[in-house]
């Protein structure tokens, strides 16, 4: 009996054993598994939140050094803020050429020959209510954290994608349906264009309707001033048609930007936010609103104004900011692209115009009318040799026209992804 219970204990004390090597086995592996999740974790935070707080600490020096100080605050129903700078403390004049001055006064302009009267009056969101900027101010769309975080890159914020240019206006992921005119020295350029609110399907593409004046090499000394309306989820982070400005010299790598985002549009208007939503929008079988822009060259000082509807300034490029654009433009272009990124595989839903194509007509395509070029004495003058261009014509198309009431006019865009645009 006695050798049996010491047998039976043996036996037990053994079982004990191997059970708990066992348990010290699965706690050593499982303190290994701790230990380098905690050094991986370790090495994980002691370089991200670095990363991070670096990018955080560039974003709020570009918004402290975009963001000015404001008179009055106005709280937009889009969700927009829109502050009341002062003018001379505008982004324009942190430029070194600009530094100390104010803006030019309005120059005077003679009423031109061939200029049509019937634009629609031009309204934004924010100032419906009836608020309004005080006079030597001027309204600016406020610049939030969020709308830098959305970019590339906060180099890269405000800034179109650098792409391939070619003489047609195709180039990487960038579609058009365009009307334009070269040869000559054009002195600016005029046009209503129809405003609508297209679907943007990706946040990082858009969709715009505007003019185009172009000068330079179409490489990279290439000069651009543009203006007229985007719907741009990446820059605004909703999709609403937006009034945008935009200039570059070097063909979209270093300079230039949209709106108020750099050193370079100066503003004179207190009535006019760029960068705010356009209000109302046309709407398909329904009624069909458009707004009158014109850029022209003052011949005094040389500088490019913008002008809305008839005699409305809003400000002006200086000419100083350009090379080739500091003379003439030597090709102007209206009409409409789209960034076809093509995220999921297939081209892009996005919209251009409309969302229907130029053969749907009034009330359903969107247009461009009253097209005219300026020339040298600041005429307003019709469009000669026209040249019409859609490069993804399955997509996106166009169609030109003529007549007593609209001039030169064009249809134009469409629904982007469909069964002939795969």
């Amino acid at each position: 009996m006695a050798s049996s219970s010491s047998s039976f204990s043996s036996s037990t004390t053994s079982t004990i054993t191997s059970k708990f090597i066992g348990l010290l086995l699965l706690l050593s592996l499982q303190i290994d598994l701790l230990l380098g999740s905690a050094i991986h974790l370790k090495n994980q935070t002691s370089f991200r939140p670095d990363r991070e707080i670096q990018k955080l600490r560039r974003v709020e020096a570009y918004l402290n050094r975009i963001n000015k100080p404001s008179i009055k605050t106005i709280h937009s129903p889009d969700g927009d803020v829109i502050e009341c700078v002062p003018s001379h403390l505008q982004p324009a004049f942190d430029h070194p050429q600009l530094q100390g001055q104010k803006p030019l006064d309005s120059p005077n302009r003679s009423s031109r020959s061939n200029e049509t009267t019937n634009e629609e009056s031009f309204n934004q969101l924010w100032s419906m209510s009836g608020e309004s900027c005080p006079l030597g101010s001027i309204p600016m769309r406020k610049t939030t954290r969020n709308d830098v975080l959305r970019a590339n890159s906060v180099r890269r914020f405000g800034r179109k994608l650098r792409r391939p240019i070619r003489r047609d206006s195709s180039g990487g992921g960038h579609e058009h349906a365009v009307v334009f005119v070269n040869g000559e020295q054009y002195y600016g350029a005029k046009a209503s264009i129809n405003v609508w609110a297209p679907r943007v399907t990706d946040a990082y593409e858009f969709s715009l309707s505007q003019i185009w004046l172009i000068s330079g090499s179409f490489g990279h000394d290439l000069n651009t001033i543009e203006a007229g309306w985007q719907v741009s989820p990446e820059l605004y982070g909703d999709n609403y048609p937006r009034f945008f400005t935009y200039w570059t010299t070097d063909a979209y790598q270093a300079t230039g930007c949209y709106n108020l985002l750099c050193s370079g549009f100066v503003q004179t208007n207190n009535k006019i936010a760029i960068g705010a939503a356009i209000s109302p929008r046309s709407s398909y079988n329904g009624r069909q609103f458009d707004i009158g822009l014109m850029i022209w060259k003052d011949p005094k000082h040389g500088h490019w104004w913008l002008e809305l509807g008839n005699g409305l300034l809003v400000g002006y490029w200086p000419a100083f900011l350009f090379s080739h654009l500091r003379s003439h433009a030597s090709m102007v272009q209206f009409g409409g692209e789209v960034v076809n990124s093509r995220s999921s595989g297939a081209h892009t839903g996005t919209q251009m115009g409309s969302g229907h194509f130029a053969d749907e007509g009034f009330e359903k395509a969107a247009y461009f009318r009253n097209l005219q070029v300026v020339d040298w004495d600041n005429n307003l003058l019709p469009l000669k040799n026209l040249h019409v261009l859609a490069d993804h014509p399955a997509c996106y198309d166009i169609r030109q026209g003529k007549n007593n009431v609209w001039g030169t006019y064009f249809y134009y865009g469409g629904p982007g992804r469909n069964p002939r645009c795969p």
